[in-house]
């Protein structure tokens, strides 16, 4: 596989990895993918998802939207009882132990436009190889990268399971 990188050079990732997300009773029609391609300086990452909430404030204050998004510790996707969607992904994966906001699982948040969002960013944090078998959670507020020890971005309305493409 290849990713165009300017108008005549051609990189090849050297390794990929892919989740497809699934949906939460927050969230029932959330769908999508992220991608991970291993480039020789780090990892570009592509996410497209559509069916995110709606923006706006609830009543206790809390913020839906823009979508806080992380690499979680454990690749399981269980919904449970639907109150605490995929708790059973455990919390953010920080292998270097450092504070939220720095997390190398730390993403930046999503933006709903209408509904769908679409992003690529590139990150040296990690390895296609660190994150195989890890999930990636889409959270139902924004992160604010300073609450310890994970963002403060409210529940969980998707989750993905990362594997080898």
């Amino acid at each position: 596989m290849y990713i165009q990188n300017g108008p005549y050079r051609q990189t090849y990732a050297s390794e990929t990895a892919q989740a497809k997300f699934l949906s939460s009773p927050l969230a029932p029609n959330l769908k999508g993918t992220i991608q991970f391609y291993q480039m020789p300086y780090g990892v570009e990452v592509f996410v497209q998802v559509e069916g995110l909430p709606d923006f706006k404030k609830t009543k206790n204050g809390k913020q839906i939207g823009p979508h806080g998004f992380h690499i979680h510790e454990k690749g399981v996707c269980e919904i449970g009882d639907g109150k605490d969607p995929f708790a059973s992904a455990g919390g953010h994966w920080n292998p270097d132990d450092q504070p939220h906001g720095n997390h190398a699982g730390d993403f930046p948040v999503l933006f709903s436009n209408q509904g769908r969002a679409r992003m690529i960013f590139f990150t040296d944090r990690f390895k296609v190889r660190d994150i195989l078998g890890k999930s990636v959670i889409i959270h139902e507020g924004p992160d604010d990268y300073q609450s310890q020890p994970s963002g403060n971005a409210g529940k969980r309305i998707a989750c993905a399971i990362i594997e080898r493409s």
